[in-house]
């Protein structure tokens, strides 16, 4: 089994024999080649234009040193030198770095602030996103869950809970690190042999204890009639129920604190202009509507599975057009794949989620997310006003030159040294932008 395999849906026992030859830094390490690698859109455009353009110019310059001589006996020598002239100013160094350098300054910048960006394609997509949607748990809320009571119908409390800890402790997910935990504050282990184990995203656990068949999820995997036995759940708190096939019921009370900074996310979200922002969850319609009131979101959408968050982006990017998505668990990964830009919580965000993604915020400081996209912004108004600036100076500088104005030395000081000078210089101050 190689570093960073990700067993989603069973369980394995492994032995490690070797040192891992991925680490998580070769994977960031990794990551950054390939965002150099990877040219924005408008690079491309411009690319492909100098393709055109340099044959193009070339083919001026040799014109302007040779009619005039051949066709009206003018000087040529004065002439070779406009067309020298001439070639110098449209020299396209201006126009092609005009991009690249930007880029870079605010992949820099990026990851200075603890942002890793995956390409300059995915920063200019970011630039143009107007609406988001958010995963709540782990994302909006800490994903710490606590299980605050835990009621239970069975002859053994102690023998219940121990079964349901042992099938929890081979999940990695929010939910069964919390039981695992509770059931540990009790005195029950979690060392019951387990088979069959079978993690279902977004629903929850199933396996085989002595024989026994054990589920433990949400009311969609145990079915509603089971979930009314236990009454309406406490507005701002999750539920999991367990079933076992000896028709032995039990209900855990958990609750998600709300992180301190997602009401002001999504406050900053909105004054630049973001909207709607809408959160998807795969909780109750109670518990999600408890946050989504308390941080100020627009829409919230609950009891979702993977497929319906996938569902869900698509139907805002047939609303808005490019919309982001911003989640933590594999449970997200479809939709992070899905949206037109994924960006992940890269200390609490899965693996797969952070593989999935196109951006990661690697400190899960949400207060970045606004800035980065500030940051795509002037990215993306910086690489326009270069590439404008460098055509308008060339074409002024080229008339001049055809008309024997411009000489060869103002060619070289403005036309080309100055002109990529200018850019470069005025690219940089993309790597200087604050929070």
């Amino acid at each position: 089994v190689y570093a960073g395999t990700l067993n989603t849906e069973g369980s394995l026992d492994l032995e490690v024999t070797v040192d891992p030859a991925h680490s998580t830094l070769a994977r960031i390490v990794e990551l950054v080649r390939l965002a150099e690698a990877k040219k924005a859109p408008i690079e491309q455009i411009v690319t492909r234009f100098s393709r055109v353009y340099t044959p193009v110019v070339v083919a001026l310059a040799v014109l302007v040193m040779v009619v005039p001589a051949l066709a009206f006996d003018a000087p040529p020598l004065e002439w070779f030198v406009r067309g020298i002239t001439l070639l110098v100013i449209a020299c396209p160094c201006a126009l092609v770095i005009a991009t690249p350098v930007t880029v870079v300054s605010a992949l820099t910048n990026a990851a200075r602030h603890g942002v890793l960006i995956k390409g300059g394609v995915h920063l200019e997509t970011l630039g143009a996103v107007r609406a988001l949607a958010i995963d709540k748990t782990g994302t909006l809320t800490t994903g710490a869950l606590v299980v605050t009571d835990f009621r239970y119908r069975s002859a053994s409390r102690e023998h219940f809970l121990g079964r349901i800890a042992s099938l929890e402790a081979r999940s990695e997910h929010a939910v069964a690190t919390a039981v695992v935990t509770y059931a540990a504050a009790e005195g029950v282990a979690a060392s019951l042999p387990v088979d069959a184990f079978t993690s279902l995203p977004g629903l929850g656990v199933a396996g085989r204890l002595d024989g026994v068949d054990l589920k433990v999820g949400t009311e969609t995997l145990v079915g509603p009639d089971v979930a009314a036995t236990w009454g309406p759940p406490d507005p701002g708190t999750l539920r999991v129920y367990a079933v076992a096939g000896d028709d032995a019921q039990g209900v855990f009370v958990l609750r998600d604190e709300i992180r301190s900074a997602a009401k002001r996310l999504v406050d900053d979200l909105r004054e630049i202009g973001i909207r709607p922002i809408v959160m998807l969850t795969g909780d109750s319609a109670a518990a999600a509507d408890v946050v989504g009131t308390a941080v100020g979101v627009d829409e919230v959408r609950s009891r979702l599975l993977p497929e319906d968050k996938v569902a869900a982006i698509r139907e805002l990017r047939d609303r808005f057009g490019t919309v982001a998505m911003l989640g933590d668990g594999v449970n997200d990964a479809p939709a992070l794949a899905e949206a037109s830009v994924g960006l992940a919580m890269g200390a609490a965000g899965s693996p797969a989620t952070i593989e999935t993604a196109d951006i990661a915020l690697m400190g899960d400081d949400l207060s970045k997310l606004p800035f980065v996209i500030r940051l795509a912004r002037s990215t993306r108004n910086t690489i326009r006003f270069n590439i404008a600036f460098a055509i308008c100076v060339k074409l002024i500088l080229a008339v001049g030159a055809v008309g024997g104005v411009v000489s060869l030395a103002v060619a070289v000081l403005v036309g080309d040294m100055g002109g990529s000078l200018a850019v470069t210089l005025n690219a940089l101050r993309v790597s200087r932008r604050r929070v």
